[in-house]
């Protein structure tokens, strides 16, 4: 919940704070007071866009601060919190902050700590939810409709919309890709060209792997042949050489020296000369070995040159050494097959697009199924609602239908019927308002007024909240358009709303904030630091509530039948939530 709220230059308040307690609390005060200010720096705190205009004239910036109470369930905010390393103070509340330059930029802080805007947001979205006249006019438009009944279906339906769009994404892309293989045949040639050629001149050298390597060691070795062979030759021959005593013999002569001495010392040598001679019998092997690779003569060198510069063309335009250019032909035949093969390709293709277009089927099948048994129970929920808020003979009608679809790329089968796989699944939601009993309903884009929309929208707002707890709703004259008893329902709706929810209202009918449990004035003073008009912000006691819901009362003010009018709204409220 909301404990404090801290405003310094933001429009008319050159400085201003508040308490505020649990249950349904409500800000009044007179036109220009600065109301709509409150409204502001709670939608600055939820990261709305920056207005510079919002800056007081003369302010080099304006700032506001709220302390927010954190849920004892901290899931929905962990992460943002580990992730920002925001200080949570020791009684379990989180300061967020917003800073807005007469230049137009823009801070944000959380528990302390800088952050973008967007994570300030993301935090205070799960603790404050803003209802404003715009948010009113929002519900007329058929995704607002649609969501509002996704969010009253629940996880269910968020589980299969999330999985609709991951398939849905799919689908396209599968779609998007059969357009290009044959929108571009031309190009797929040209480069069927390109790729034919490289394989064949690749072909036509038959590198072996490695080859370029071995080639550079063997014409390094080649360009000083006569000394690499003498100096291969006397090692070969002092190792195990024809004539005269070679390391070989040595070892033998060591071996047998050993065998037949008489001091153990001596014997327990034998193992390392057996050792020794079994390293020096594979050296010379392996010089002899050596001596027999190499070519009789340099000859052979102009020959070994121009295979290595036939080597090195290939390298020049395929890849940095053979083995690449040998990845590079292995991939090439792999893209020419496909290209070759368009209608192959083509075929895989469109047979994996009508896989994903089943699966996308299916599920939206499952949401629209899921979304039918939804809006029947929200229907009957928000109806009941509305006989409670003086619109007795109305009923909120909430339609599911398919979207329609024609030859488009996105159709797909849903229930044996033809539908557009939209964005977000192949329905259309749709509001609609039933004036009276047996009447056709009517969309409320069309049919509803300014106050009978105030009231669906709350209406709807109180069966949303029901299953859940805690959190910040905060209504910005929802009651506009609206007088006389529905006023009063409003206010006990509020009420009732405010038994779950901390609930703020700024209003200026007076039926609605006698419901209030705490009740906040802003009020005008002529001048502040500066000489300018100012605003101040004050929690009233109940005799205070008295004379303000007076002055709301036409303007009675402290008369005393303004006051015996208002006093009797405030114990007739106080009254009706005692009993409900």
């Amino acid at each position: 919940m909301l404990e404090e709220l801290s405003i310094r230059s933001l429009g008319v308040l050159e400085s201003a704070s508040a308490q505020f307690h649990p249950g349904f609390t409500v800000l009044t005060g007179e036109t220009g007071a600065g109301k709509t200010m409150i409204v502001t720096s709670l939608r600055l705190l939820s990261g709305a866009r920056a207005d510079a205009g919002r800056v007081r004239t003369g302010d080099a910036k304006a700032i506001v601060e709220g302390r927010f109470r954190l849920p004892e369930d901290r899931s929905s905010v962990a992460a943002v919190l580990d992730e920002t390393g925001a200080d949570v103070d020791d009684d379990d509340t989180l300061i967020a902050a917003r800073t807005v330059n007469a230049d137009g930029r823009s801070r944000a802080h959380l528990g302390g700590r800088a952050v973008p805007v967007g994570t300030l947001a993301q935090l205070t979205g799960e603790l404050l939810a803003i209802h404003g006249q715009n948010d009113q006019l929002r519900l007329i438009r058929p995704e607002q409709q649609r969501s509002a009944l996704d969010r009253y279906a629940g996880p269910s339906a968020a589980s299969m919309l999330k999985k609709y769009r991951a398939a849905r994404a799919d689908w396209v892309e599968l779609l998007d890709e059969l357009d290009r293989r044959r929108d571009n045949a031309r190009e797929l040639a040209q480069e069927a060209d390109r790729l034919r050629f490289g394989i064949d001149e690749i072909d036509a050298v038959g590198p072996e792997p490695g080859e370029d390597t071995d080639l550079i060691a063997t014409i390094r070795r080649m360009t000083d042949l006569e000394e690499i062979r003498s100096t291969a030759y006397q090692a070969q021959e002092i190792v195990a050489g024809a004539e005269g005593a070679s390391v070989v013999d040595g070892l033998g002569t060591v071996r047998s020296l050993l065998e037949s001495a008489s001091d153990d010392a001596l014997r327990d040598l034998q193992p390392r000369v057996a050792e020794a001679l079994t390293v020096v019998t594979d050296l010379g092997a392996e010089l002899t070995s050596f001596l027999g690779g190499l070519p009789d003569d340099a000859g052979d060198l102009d020959g070994l040159l121009n295979r290595q510069a036939e080597l090195k063309s290939l390298t020049r335009k395929y890849a940095a050494d053979i083995d690449g250019v040998l990845a590079w032909r292995d991939d090439a035949r792999e893209r020419l097959s496909e290209i070759e093969d368009p209608e192959g390709a083509i075929e895989q293709l469109e047979a994996r697009a009508a896989a994903a277009r089943d699966k996308v089927a299916e599920l939206a099948g499952k949401l629209h199924t899921v979304r039918t048994k939804s809006a029947k129970s929200l229907a009957s929920k928000v109806s009941a609602e509305l006989a409670g808020l003086a619109m007795g003979g109305s009923a909120l009608a909430v339609s599911v239908s398919l979207l329609p679809a024609d030859d488009d790329r996105l159709a797909i089968d849903v229930g044996g019927r033809r539908a557009h796989a939209g964005g977000d699944g192949a329905d259309r939601v749709e509001f609609g308002l039933v004036a009276h009993k047996g009447a056709a309903p009517l969309p409320i884009a069309k049919s509803a007024s300014g106050g009978e929309l105030s009231r669906v929208m709350l209406a709807l707002e109180v069966v949303l909240a029901e299953p859940d707890s805690g959190g910040v709703m905060v209504f910005d004259e929802v009651d506009a358009g609206v007088g006389g008893a529905a006023a009063v329902q409003i206010g006990a709706r509020l009420a009732r709303l405010a038994r779950r929810h901390q609930v703020i209202v700024v209003t200026h009918l007076p039926q609605v904030a006698a419901f209030a449990d705490n009740h906040l004035v802003i009020g005008k003073s002529g001048g502040g630091s500066k000489g300018r008009q100012t605003s101040t912000l004050t929690m009233l006691d109940r005799d205070e509530r008295i004379a303000e819901l007076a002055r709301m009362l036409a303007g009675l003010g402290d008369s005393e039948t303004g006051r015996a009018h208002a006093e009797e709204l405030l114990d007739t409220a106080e009254r009706a939530r005692a009993d409900s």
